[in-house]
């Protein structure tokens, strides 16, 4: 019997929300500019040991960090994608460049998966905060993350 269902093929399609929800919050964007700042403070901390055993243990954690580093850095990058061209951006704050803001902080996060570079990270998180103020900002709210540096621990 022929079955029409084997022949289609469904093709995956991520989205934000299709309705528009008209729910945002940078703070994903935050979470994950934080990791990447994190995973970069691991590297740079990870000391590779003598022997077979231990060089295998660098390896595997290194290769760990890498990887998260980069996920979080391309989570940053879409959450930011998401709130520049899905939220309407009313009452956007005088002086706040959105567009090379948003463009700034992509390319950083472009960066930080490129790089070991802490500086980049950085820049990274302090962007995300100046276009989370602004995004509050939209809302009436004053920005603040209180929780950010118990967040991000030591």
């Amino acid at each position: 019997m022929f079955n029409p269902l084997r022949w289609l093929k469904a093709q995956e399609a991520e989205a934000h929300c299709d309705i528009p929800c008209g729910i945002y919050d940078p703070v994903s964007a935050k979470i994950a500019a934080q990791t990447v700042q994190k995973m970069v403070l691991r590297m740079q901390a990870l000391e590779a040991g003598e022997g077979p055993e231990a060089m295998a243990a660098y390896a595997n954690t290194m290769s760990r960090y890498v990887a998260v580093k980069e996920e979080h850095a391309e989570t940053c990058k879409r959450e930011l994608r998401i709130l520049w061209a899905d939220y309407a951006w009313p009452n956007t704050p005088e002086g706040f460049d959105l567009h090379g803001s948003f463009n700034a902080a992509l390319k950083l996060a472009g960066r930080c998966r490129q790089t070991v570079d802490m500086a980049a990270c950085e820049e990274l998180v302090a962007a995300v905060d100046a276009i989370a103020a602004a995004f509050w900002a939209t809302k009436g709210v004053e920005y603040s993350d209180p929780n950010a540096a118990a967040r991000y621990g030591a």
